[in-house]
């Protein structure tokens, strides 16, 4: 009977011991749990925290960006002013040039028929006072006479002999490139195509941006298709065109290329 009493009073002990041992680790449990809690908190309120201190910073990234757009727009607009400034500069100072050489021209052929109805009127016993005997004549002179001869007589050698003559004596003179020029004219109306071709480009070669190149691009491409080529007659044209828009020469480069397109 004592032992099983005994018996009674051990396992009660045991029992007694366990549920200790039990609530023990519960409780650890149940404070590590609320620790974690914890932390999980303070984790989400320092995330919350971060959030909002980014958002101004996003903002003000944006705002720079938007920024930066603007200012590369202004610089796109900037230098596509700049260009169309620069072109119209160079359209401006081809039109001033072109104008100067049309005025040249007309004065010299002005003087040449002065010349001519002063000396008609000296033959006619005409009041008008003799010219000077021996005295030497002008480059613009020169110039103008054998213009004279190539477009109102077509003496197209003579002509030539004179200018040729005006740009060994006068190289630097400001009609030298109007005398190039027209020594392949004078070749184009003996219709020695060949000669002109060259001719032209020597005017072409030396003189690039002279507004006068145009007119010789113009002759030559029409040489070019006397000859029968017109694969380089098309080039030529459209060179003007490229190079020369604003001239008078394009629209009748136009002209010919709409005219060959067959």
């Amino acid at each position: 009977m004592n032992r099983w009493c005994k018996l009674v009073v051990f396992l009660l002990l045991a029992a007694s011991l366990t549920g200790c041992i039990a609530s023990q680790q519960q409780l650890r449990m149940e404070r590590d749990l609320e620790e974690m809690k914890r932390r999980l908190a303070n984790a989400e309120r320092s995330l919350a925290g971060q959030q909002d201190t980014n958002a101004p910073l996003e903002g003000m990234a944006r705002s720079q960006a938007d920024l930066q757009a603007g200012l590369d727009s202004l610089r796109v607009e900037q230098q596509s002013s700049a260009g169309r400034i620069q072109d119209l500069a160079r359209e401006r100072d081809q039109l001033r040039e072109e104008l100067k050489l049309v005025r040249d021209d007309l004065g010299l052929k002005l003087t040449a028929l002065e010349d001519r109805v002063a000396k008609l009127e000296q033959g006619g016993g005409g009041v008008a006072a003799p010219a000077a005997a021996g005295a030497p004549e002008t480059p613009e002179g020169i110039y103008a006479r054998a213009l004279d001869l190539i477009q109102r007589d077509a003496n197209y050698a003579q002509g030539r002999t004179l200018l040729q003559d005006f740009l060994q004596r006068y190289p630097q003179h400001s009609l030298s490139v109007n005398a190039m020029y027209w020594v392949g004219e004078s070749y184009y109306g003996e219709k020695k195509y060949e000669n002109a071709i060259l001719q032209f480009q020597d005017v072409i070669q030396k003189y690039q941006d002279h507004p006068k190149v145009a007119s010789a691009l113009l002759k030559q491409g029409l040489a070019f298709k006397a000859l029968g080529d017109t694969k380089n007659a098309k080039v030529i044209m459209q060179k003007i065109i490229d190079s020369f828009p604003l001239a008078d020469e394009a629209k009748k480069a136009k002209g010919y290329l709409a005219e060959w397109k067959g």
